[in-house]
């Protein structure tokens, strides 16, 4: 059984930082491709970042250059560094596990476990 548990959310003033974590079980972090999703009041769920197991990476247009994805294999751990946060970052963040080990979904579909959610909220 391959659970996921998000934590490190919080409420931050604009320009700040947070890290989000992902611990896994039942499944190595670094065997599949991990992604992380966000999902604000009123608006579909969208991509965030993804992580392969060759470590390559991807990032939606709107986080790039101030989120970083990486993992830790000894703790089976994701991370999510998110600098120079801003309120349109506000939102439910959850990690997810793919069965795909190169190629990168950019669509929840392509994701077979999700975690329960971390609330993320950036003030102005």
């Amino acid at each position: 059984q391959v659970q996921l548990v998000e934590s490190g959310g919080g409420l931050v003033q604009a320009g700040g930082s947070l890290r989000l974590s992902c611990a896994a079980s039942g499944r190595a972090v670094y065997t599949y491709v991990m992604g992380w999703f966000r999902q604000a009041p009123g608006k579909d769920r969208e991509f965030v970042a993804a992580i392969s197991e060759g470590g390559t990476t991807g990032y939606s247009d709107p986080v790039k250059g101030r989120f970083t994805i990486s993992r830790d294999n000894a703790k089976n751990t994701m991370y999510l560094q998110m600098n120079n946060l801003k309120p349109e970052d506000t939102a439910a963040y959850y990690c997810a596990s793919s069965r795909s080990r190169a190629y990168i979904p950019r669509n929840g579909i392509g994701y077979d476990y999700w975690g329960q959610g971390t609330q993320v909220t950036v003030s102005s």
